[in-house]
This record gives C-alpha cells, sequence and structure tokens, in this order.
C-alpha cells in the first residue's frame, strides 16, 4: 500500500512539474524572443530551441517569429546537430524567399557541410555539398557581407575535391592504370583549374604521356605548365628535367610556339 501511495504521490508531482513548466514558456513573443536569447548566450540549445519554437506556434505572425525560426538553425548549428540545421535552413529558405537575411541562412547551412569536410582520402560528399550551397549564395546575394569569407571557403572546396582527384589519379599511375591516371589528372586541370593542385596534375598528366610512349602530349602538358607556372614551383622544375628525358625532342618540336615558349621560360629560371 506504501509503495502504491507513493507512486501516486511521484505521478501527481510529475504532473504538477509540467504544468508548472508549461505555464512558465506560455508568453508574450519578447518574452519567449528574450528567454532564447538568453539560453543561446548560455549556451543552453536546447532549451533556446525550445523558447524559440515557442514563440513560433503561440505567435506565428508576430514580427519575430522569423527571427525566432533563423535562432533556432542557428542553435542547431551551435549544437552541432548540423543535419536539423540543414533540415530547418531548408524548410525557412522554401516559406520565406524575401526574407531579408536570407544570406545568412545559406551560409550557415553551407557551414554545416563545409564543418563536416574530411581529408582527402575519404569521400568527400560534404565539400560537394557546401560548394554547391556557397556558389548559391554568391549568386543570389553578391553583395552580402559573407561573400568574401565564403569565396576564401569555395577555393578550400575546390582544393579538396582537386586533392581527391590528385589521390585516386595517382593511385591509378602507381598501378600502372595511366589512361585512368591521366583522366583524373586533367579533371583537376579543367574543373579545379585555380587550385594549388593544378601544377602538379600538368606534371603528372605529361609523365603518364611519357609512361604511354606520347611525347606529344607529355610536351604540350609541360609547355603549359612552364607558361603558367614559372618560377619556384617545384612542379616547374621537375617538368624540365622530365623534358630532358624526351628522346629527340627538340627536332620534333622546335619550331611549335608553345615548345619556344617552355624553353624561353626554362632560360629565365635557370640564368
Amino acid at each position: 500500500m506504501k509503495n502504491i501511495v507513493l507512486g501516486l504521490a511521484l505521478i501527481l508531482l510529475a504532473s504538477c512539474a509540467a504544468t508548472t513548466e508549461n505555464k512558465e514558456i506560455i508568453a508574450d513573443d519578447s518574452t519567449l524572443y528574450n528567454k532564447g536569447m538568453k539560453a543561446l548566450y548560455s549556451k543552453y540549445y536546447e532549451t533556446a530551441i525550445n523558447f524559440f519554437e515557442e514563440l513560433d506556434r503561440q505567435h506565428p505572425y508576430s514580427e519575430l517569429s522569423q527571427k525566432a525560426r533563423v535562432m533556432t538553425i542557428f542553435a542547431h548549428f551551435e549544437n552541432e546537430d548540423y543535419e536539423e540545421t540543414v533540415f530547418e535552413a531548408d524548410k525557412f529558405i522554401q516559406e520565406n524567399i524575401g526574407y531579408k537575411d536570407l544570406d545568412y541562412v545559406y551560409y550557415i547551412k553551407g557551414l554545416s557541410y563545409y564543418y563536416r569536410i574530411s581529408d582527402v582520402k575519404r569521400d568527400q560528399s560534404n565539400t560537394k555539398m557546401a560548394l554547391d550551397v556557397f556558389e548559391q549564395l554568391i549568386k543570389r546575394y553578391p553583395e552580402s557581407k559573407y561573400s568574401k569569407e565564403v569565396k576564401q571557403k569555395i577555393n578550400l572546396c575546390y582544393d579538396n575535391l582537386a586533392g581527391k582527384e590528385m589521390e585516386v589519379g595517382r593511385f591509378y599511375q602507381e598501378q600502372g592504370n595511366m589512361l585512368a591516371a591521366v583522366n583524373r589528372f586533367q579533371r583537376v586541370v579543367i574543373m579545379y583549374e585555380k587550385s594549388s593542385h593544378t601544377p602538379e596534375a600538368l606534371y603528372r598528366i605529361a609523365e603518364a604521356h611519357m609512361a604511354l610512349g606520347i611525347e606529344s602530349e607529355a610536351i604540350r602538358a609541360l609547355s603549359i605548365l612552364g607558361y603558367n607556372y614559372s618560377g619556384n614551383s617545384k612542379w616547374y622544375k621537375k617538368g624540365y628535367d622530365l623534358i630532358k628525358n624526351i628522346d629527340s625532342h627538340e627536332n620534333k618540336f622546335k619550331n611549335e610556339k608553345w615548345y619556344k615558349e617552355f624553353n624561353k621560360n626554362v632560360d629565365k629560371m635557370f640564368d
């Protein structure tokens, strides 16, 4: 009997606590928003989300409702709940096309993918998604205050994707599959030409073509390398060493404009 009484008492207390909690959360929009922001600043992200969601539920037509939803997205992001961040961001974007700070929502969505980018030896799906979101932001909001930072992150995404292609290309090259290797290296040159991997990609293209006995394509790749990356690039210097090993290349290509340009750049570098 005592256990039954104790159990009933606990249920009653829990019910009262829940009722009290529900009463406390019912409030005007400003109160709920301020409570949410206070919890957010204190890093009580789940509590903050509850207040913001209550504001949107209780006062859907309030001017603070949209801000509360954006803060909900941010709270999920700060809590490193990136999947929920993306879900809420997508929902908000679809329902609030004309929102004045929509670039910020795109920015947070992009970061949710960006912070999950892995090294080049692993899957790069998050890199591709981050790149896609950031490029949308730049296209839609070229004057956004986030544009400068986003452009830098876009370059890092390109570099990561190029690094992945190089990783695969080098693997094929080591396995003796030169055609597959060339295909990967060419993707870097064509799709990610501004990445830091492009000089090596050009050198590897030449190296693979040398192995295939296609000297003209090897020298053509080296000429592009020489024209665009002269100076202190180690791949430029390695290209110079490689071209010296091509039999009778002078007689074959000495009248070609691109070959003359390559030699001119080589002469400048080794003067």
